[in-house]
């Protein structure tokens, strides 16, 4: 069997098993707390329900508006500023859940619009994580030939060093900032900025959705517009160097097979 093969066979096993021991290690931190917090806002219900003698139905209805009045906290969602972050975050595949659209009109457009956009954005940030990549390279011979060093050129392994060290510093900056701007704890606030860079975006923690955020801070705003578009044009070289890694294995691979195939052939005619 090809090594090719055997290195992509190999890989959905590894991811497969990845996976499992997630859901394992997830399971393991998680549900007993989740269990305990469930039990919380029953035993909670239950004693707002005697408390003010309402019913099942009327808690609920309670609760639904509780729900929906939480994401006006940040004012305005589809004026122009929470829009265009709306926008942002549809580009990106970021997709916090924050605000979605309730109009025909405006589900029919995000579909559209994303179909154009998505791409646009990929192509959009491999392009600048390749300017990012030359630059490093750049800076690196530069500083190589400046201390006389023997070999001057980047190879990808600096090259990864150098992009994943400017994540680090991106995401760490970002972090500070958010955690004074949102009054997170500093490791929240790391937690935020890499679900966002790597455009997981669960939505468990969304930037400009207190006080009027979106109307009353447009600096603010500013500030997380370059940071999501900054962030992921950094985390986006580092993805390009990973796998151009990964498809110059594959094609050395690939080389090599051909070459002992051709050296086989060669052999087998020259027995005949």
């Amino acid at each position: 069997m090809k090594k090719q093969n055997v290195r992509t066979i190999s890989l959905i096993v590894c991811t497969f098993t990845y996976l499992l021991v997630g859901a394992a290690v997830f399971d393991a931190l998680e549900s007993e707390t989740e269990k305990r917090r469930w039990e919380a806002l029953q035993d909670a219900e239950d004693m707002i329900i005697r408390k003010y003698n309402i019913s099942q139905e009327d808690f609920k209805v309670m609760e639904t508006v509780v729900l929906k009045s939480e994401s006006h906290k940040a004012g305005q969602q589809w004026k122009f500023t929470g829009a265009f972050y709306y926008a942002t975050t549809v580009l990106t595949t970021i997709g916090y859940g924050h605000s979605t659209p309730s109009t025909v009109g405006g589900k029919l457009f995000t579909m559209c619009y994303a179909i154009v956009g998505i791409p646009l954005g990929l192509v959009m940030f491999q392009s600048i994580g390749e300017r990012v990549n030359r630059l490093s390279s750049y800076v690196i011979k530069a500083v190589r030939s400046s201390l006389r060093c023997k070999r001057t050129v980047a190879s990808e392994v600096d090259l990864i060093c150098v992009v994943t060290t400017l994540s680090s510093l991106t995401i760490a900056g970002g972090a500070a900032a958010f955690s004074k701007f949102e009054g997170w704890s500093y490791f929240d606030s790391v937690y935020y900025c890499f679900i966002t860079l790597t455009t997981i975006g669960f939505g468990d923690m969304v930037a400009l959705q207190r006080d009027n955020a979106l109307n009353r801070k447009p600096e603010y705003v500013m500030f997380a517009l370059i940071f999501i578009l900054f962030g992921l044009a950094i985390v986006a070289a580092s993805l390009n160097l990973l796998v151009l890694r990964f498809v110059t294995m594959n094609t050395e691979d690939e080389r090599r097979d051909e070459a002992q195939a051709m050296q086989v052939r060669s052999e087998f005619l020259m027995r005949q």
